[in-house]
């Protein structure tokens, strides 16, 4: 008997994961289309995640289509038919659909901000948020994410779109706030260092989650303790001002020291400093050790990345809509994954291979051929012998 016939009884077939998908959009993204609309929002849903597997803009889809409604009819929609706060709120009960059932008990989470550079006209920024220099610009289409990692798999549990104004403790709020209503305990925080300042750690001491954040080299105290001496752990403090009043935070910092020849400095020795607090962390190694884990996050961007509608537009909200359903697309493979592919057995279930790119690939053929997508281009004369095998 082969693996095959040992994995499962029954399939899922390319089509199914593409209604899957619009179902999961038509049942949390409502929009208010009149009564005699030449399309409904089945069509909207279906056109994007079909850009969205595909890589490519809704015109691009519709030019290539025979099928899809007009993109220009599609892009009015999604201009109009969105409130900002609106689509957020949906985004997050979208996204957490699910997936908050495969939560264990106790969840690392790991909240991260993430930058992607605009490049146009700089009068046409209003909506849009601005930082350190990177990429050659210094204005972004901003979001943050908060992930939950269950054995090595990422789940987006929200997101938030990032306005000039902004700070990194406003969405710390947010975020907690979402983790103070789960149903699963917290075992930890890990923060990108965009979020080390006072009022984070602040916040986190407060919630009384346990953490780990990367220090920046903020004063010459810090940037001397990490130019010198080996791994150790040291007391360190940070102070803020809010509305005039200015308090203190005390917090541990272990210094992890690294040794490869011929690289970092004339000793080759990094060090690399985290501001930790949780019970499970008596050494510099298991701070750098529990901390390095999260590394795994930035695969979801990669993920995200290869299946995203592409567009021109400056309209914040459907960059931001299009972020959501590229995040979505890694929820439900996940999601699938655990539940409908893998085999239960003793011990844990036995996740069979499905790569992401096939799961993307999938939902791209579905697409086409929902959306009769051209499959031959128009030729000036037959094709001669050389077409033929």
């Amino acid at each position: 008997m082969t693996n095959k016939q040992q994995q499962a009884d029954s399939e899922i077939h390319e089509n199914q994961l593409l209604d899957f998908l619009v179902n999961r959009l038509d049942e949390e993204v409502s929009l208010d289309l009149a009564n005699n609309a030449d399309i409904d929002t089945e069509d909207i849903h279906e056109v994007l995640v079909g850009a969205a597997a595909d890589g490519t803009s809704i015109s691009t889809l519709y030019n290539s289509s025979e099928d899809s409604p007009p993109a220009n009819t599609i892009l009015y929609h999604l201009r109009t038919k969105f409130e900002p706060e609106r689509l957020e709120r949906v985004a997050n009960t979208l996204l957490r659909k699910d997936v908050v059932e495969l939560l264990p008990k106790q969840v690392e989470v790991c909240a991260d901000l993430h930058l992607r550079p605009y490049y146009g006209n700089e009068h046409e920024t209003n909506h849009l948020y601005h930082s350190e220099a990177k990429r050659g610009t210094t204005t972004f289409h901003a979001y943050a994410t908060l992930y939950a990692r269950v054995k090595n798999k990422r789940y987006t549990l929200a997101v938030r779109r990032l306005e000039d104004g902004d700070t990194a403790s406003s969405v710390l709020v947010e975020f907690l706030g979402v983790l103070d209503g789960l149903d699963a305990g917290v075992k930890a925080v890990y923060p990108d260092r965009g979020f080390y300042d006072s009022k984070c750690l602040t916040l986190l001491q407060a919630h009384n989650y346990a953490y780990v954040v990367p220090i920046i080299r903020w004063g010459e105290t810090i940037q001397q303790e990490l130019s010198e001496g080996w791994s150790r752990v040291i007391e360190h403090d940070l102070t803020g001002k809010l509305d005039g009043h200015s308090w203190t935070v005390e917090f541990p910092v272990y210094i992890d020291c690294t040794y490869l020849n011929g690289r970092y400095d004339e000793n080759g020795v990094a060090r690399h400093g985290y501001a930790a607090d949780a019970p499970f962390i008596e050494t510099p190694r298991e701070a750098r050790y529990h901390y390095s884990k999260r590394f795994g996050i930035e695969s979801s961007y990669r993920l995200s990345e290869q299946a995203i509608a592409t567009t021109t537009t400056q309209d914040a909200t459907v960059r931001f809509l299009y972020v959501v359903v590229s995040l979505l697309l890694g929820n439900v493979w996940r999601y699938l994954h655990y539940e409908f592919v893998a085999t239960p057995r003793r011990g844990g279930r036995r996740l069979w291979r499905w790569p992401y790119k096939e799961f993307i690939n999938m939902i791209r053929r579905a697409a086409w051929t929902a959306l009769a997508v051209r499959r031959a281009v128009p030729a000036n004369r037959p094709p001669d012998n050389r077409f033929t095998r």
